[in-house]
């Protein structure tokens, strides 16, 4: 299997995250969010809707155009991880190509935990470590303008 740096590394957090809990450092912050799913209520198509909800709460201009796809589920450690990605491009009359920007999610189905407890959800901006977790992290439209505009320096220093 061959899951993405970002992907990979959401796992490996929450992992360490399970074996070494910390508390809370302070009270998240009043923001728009939803109710996540039961664990004993999940399913990939349900895990698609609800993070599409979820996307639907962040403060994006109407020009962003993105697709959600599952992209795996994998087992680790007596826990379930479900793989998404959700690829997001935004085009104009000035750019009508533009490069893509990935935010990668991954719900977290601990299998020792009661199953009416929600689903925990985190994700990753593609290229970045930081691992976000919805109620305590509000998006921001610039992480994915700083992706796509590093590409588009990339590929011009590059030539492609």
């Amino acid at each position: 299997m061959n899951l993405t740096t970002e992907s990979a590394q959401l796992v490996k957090t929450l992992l360490d995250k399970q074996r070494h809990p910390v508390s809370p450092d302070s009270p998240p912050s009043e923001m728009k969010t939803i109710t996540w799913v039961a664990i004993r209520d999940f399913t990939v198509e349900e895990g698609k809707r609800q993070i599409e909800e979820y996307i639907q709460t962040w403060e994006l201009l109407p020009c962003w155009l993105h697709s959600l796809d599952f992209l795996c589920s994998t087992e680790k450690e007596h826990s379930t991880f479900h793989h998404y990605e959700a690829r997001f491009s935004t085009t104009t009359w000035r750019k009508p190509i533009q490069g893509t920007a990935s935010v990668y999610f991954v719900v977290y189905i601990p299998q020792v935990r009661p199953h009416t407890l929600p689903v925990e959800v985190h994700f990753a901006v593609e290229s970045n470590r930081l691992m976000h977790t919805p109620r305590r992290t509000r998006f921001r439209e610039g992480w994915l303008v700083d992706v796509i505009d590093s590409k588009t320096l990339l590929r011009n220093a590059v030539n492609l």
